[in-house]
């Protein structure tokens, strides 16, 4: 089932953007790692281009995304994270340590080391300075500059050796690297054997009806609360055009898998809106 509903809609701002929202194919899903490696949203961009387009918006949002993420999720985004550290389940014997890729303002980082009772150390890797540095001053007024430490780095290339954490965990930053298999094959190296990925990612809603609802709500409020709230509603159209090019449930699956994952299996929540995808290094 494809989220789209066939309603037309006009982006806020097209100065910059190119006009190729008219066919199927430009709004359906991706069905391969080169296809997502150039869609920006539902344009298509050259090879490389991409990369940058998200690094844009990320420096634009930085400084209010977690308030965004509030205001676009009603407050949801906190069950949903909640469910992710439950299925993380940090130790709290001193010594585990998690790698969370694209959490540059620590909100996972510093849920996980709570989560362990402040025995746990996180690093944060980010590819956007931005974010990180939102990150490090949230880590610094917390309290948790030891137990969190932040890298920027690019998720496809990890500059971490073999077998290095326990965890390795991803919420809402998936879909935005170009080249997805490519960091999963970095998540599956960087695991120790026994170790777990957690992706939280939106996804395909599965529930009659919520479907049209979700696209009401993402195309038509989701990018003016953008604009009041960051002064940016392109680069809040740009993130819900990219959930609708992100693989459905099984889709991202079957990338996991093939990158090594065993055990995969996905929990839909809210109604398929987010999917909570985990496997294993065996």
């Amino acid at each position: 089932m494809e989220l789209s509903t066939g309603l037309d809609y006009i982006p806020l701002d097209t100065q910059n953007r190119k006009a190729v929202m008219s066919t199927a194919t430009d709004k359906g899903r991706t069905t391969s790692a080169e296809q997502m490696s150039t869609a920006y949203g539902f344009e298509q961009v050259g090879e490389g281009e991409k990369q940058n387009k998200v690094n844009d918006v990320f420096h634009s949002v930085a400084k209010r995304y977690d308030v965004m993420n509030d205001i676009m999720s009603v407050g949801a985004h906190r069950l949903w994270k909640d469910a992710m550290i439950n299925k993380a389940a940090p130790s709290k014997r001193p010594g585990w340590r998690s790698l969370d890729v694209a959490g540059g303002t620590g909100d996972i980082a510093f849920r996980l080391v709570e989560a362990s009772g402040r025995t746990a150390h996180v690093t944060v890797l980010d590819i956007n300075g931005s974010m990180l540095q939102v990150g490090r001053q949230r880590a610094a007024a917390d309290g948790l500059e030891d137990h969190v430490d932040f890298v920027e780095a690019n998720a496809e290339s990890l500059p971490f050796a073999n077998n290095s954490f326990d965890a390795y965990t991803v919420a809402f930053g998936i879909r935005n690297v170009p080249r997805m298999d490519h960091a999963l094959e970095e998540a599956y190296r960087v695991l120790k054997p026994g170790g777990q990925l957690l992706c939280l990612e939106f996804s395909e809603v599965d529930v009659p009806l919520l479907d049209k609802f979700y696209d009401l709500w993402s195309f038509n409020a989701i990018p003016p609360i953008g604009r009041a709230v960051t002064g940016d509603a392109e680069s809040y159209q740009y993130l819900v055009e990219s959930i609708r090019k992100f693989p459905n449930q099984e889709g991202f699956a079957k990338y996991m898998r093939n990158a090594g994952f065993e055990r995969v299996n996905y929990r839909n929540m809210s109604g398929g809106i987010v999917a909570l995808h985990t496997g294993w290094k065996l």
